[in-house]
């Protein structure tokens, strides 16, 4: 139910709708907060429609598909030990473990004893792991350039100097707010 507000009373303009009305934002007003807001709403939204695609057209996760282009991109010959891949992921330890558990039993990715110290696990691609996330890589590829498609290549470029700007910027930020 409505507030009532005695008629001798002034209203508020909160109430009133008058202030939206009689104050005009400043030039870039809040841009910082809208612009953050836009990038993490299309960068989910887009992470779920590549999600989708992947799951129906390979029947995996995002999260294997990153962990497979981190074997085979940023890995040496050997693969990586499991602490690097958690990190490389952005995943806990145990949810490294039970994405390679699921990885090795498909026959995408191998586990071995790094030589020196057992207690450290090395993973690394399979050829067949290879080959699949190859086939994966493309496709991904040829769904974020459709995603695109409707950007001009000119804007695409300021866009990506304009992130570069930002990574830039952000590097320089204390890290005192992250977590572990």
């Amino acid at each position: 139910m409505a507030k009532r507000v005695p008629a001798n009373a002034k209203a508020s303009p909160l109430l009133t709708g008058q202030a939206r009305r009689t104050r005009k934002p400043a030039p870039g007003d809040h841009l910082d907060l809208k612009l953050w807001l836009r990038l993490l709403n299309i960068s989910n939204q887009i992470k779920r429609m590549l999600a989708a695609r992947l799951r129906q057209d390979f029947d995996t996760s995002m999260a294997r598909f990153d962990l497979l282009a981190q074997l085979e991109r940023a890995a040496p010959p050997q693969g990586l030990s499991m602490t690097a891949l958690s990190a490389r992921v952005m995943v806990t330890n145990g949810a490294i473990t039970g994405l390679v558990d699921g990885l090795v039993r498909d026959g995408l990715v191998k586990r071995r004893a790094q030589p020196g110290d057992r207690r450290t696990v090395i993973v690394g691609l399979t050829p067949l792991g290879k080959r699949r996330f190859l086939a994966m890589a493309r496709r991904h590829e040829s769904w974020v350039k459709e995603l695109f498609s409707g950007v001009p290549a000119g804007q695409k470029q300021d866009f990506e100097r304009c992130l570069a700007m930002l990574k830039i910027q952000l590097q320089g930020v204390p890290r005192v707010l992250e977590t572990d």
